[in-house]
């Protein structure tokens, strides 16, 4: 049986996350069914790079699932979007891989990016978008802090009481903070992240941002391994799954 990637888009507002459960709307469980008629009626199981929580969003995410039917990888794509519609969920493109081939095994690093709207006046727009932070920013010792953070450490600080990775220990290998007009980013890259971990790293450089905290403080919670001690878990909406990265990539199509 053929195996597809499948590059993807979502907005996860409306879903559970990318995980099956039960009969909550999720990511996992629109694309299954929406790819069932070409295997044979049968739910097949899609494997994405990265598990995204509920109301996170996906720019770039990646997912394996395997087919009955052996078909050009534009033809695996429109079929699924067909059966998608009316759903935020979309495929950007597919690529035929090899059997043994994983989209969460082979991946070799994913991105991240977090928007926050730093203004007085709440978002009419996007407001599943982005996180409202009323009190001005500070971008610039954000970042600092953020440097502190980087490289190979046991990051039981900023995981979530639930995170079911067997090691604490991961490297992160970027974390930066800019001011983009009214906006501020912070975007993540690593190898792999645990669960609640970016979000638990903007809920505490927000409290750097806003003058609450030195710029020394989150490298000093994380040394602590205390996640009692660390900031908030910033809201689901601003986080973007942006890319997964393989090597070689798929042949998208």
């Amino acid at each position: 049986m053929p195996r597809y990637a499948l590059l993807l888009e979502y907005d996860g507002t409306n879903f559970c996350g990318w995980q099956r459960q039960g009969d909550l709307p999720s990511v996992q469980k629109l694309l299954e069914e929406a790819a069932a008629p070409l295997n044979q009626g049968v739910l097949p199981t899609a494997t994405a790079s990265g598990r995204t929580d509920a109301g996170v969003h996906a720019e770039g995410a990646v997912a394996d699932i395997e087919l009955a039917l052996d078909l050009p990888p534009a033809r695996v794509r429109d079929a699924i979007n067909f059966r998608t519609q009316p759903q935020p969920v979309v495929v950007l493109a597919a690529a035929r891989v090899a059997p043994d081939w994983s989209a969460r095994f082979d991946c070799l690093g994913r991105g991240y990016r977090y928007r926050i709207l730093n203004r007085p006046a709440r978002p009419a727009l996007e407001a599943t978008k982005l996180w409202h932070v009323k009190r001005r920013l500070d971008a610039a010792a954000m970042h600092a802090a953020a440097q502190l953070l980087l490289g190979r450490h046991d990051f039981s600080a900023y995981r979530a009481a639930a995170c079911q990775a067997k090691s604490p220990v991961r490297t992160l290998d970027r974390l930066d903070v800019a001011r983009l007009g009214e906006e501020v980013h912070i975007i993540a890259e690593a190898r792999s992240f645990l669960h609640h971990q970016v979000r638990n790293l903007v809920g505490t450089l927000v409290e750097v941002g806003q003058g609450r905290r030195p710029v020394t403080w989150p490298r000093q919670v994380l040394e602590g391994l205390d996640r009692g001690k660390a900031g908030q878990t910033a809201p689901p909406d601003g986080l973007v799954f942006r890319f997964a990265r393989y090597e070689p990539a798929p042949a998208w199509g």
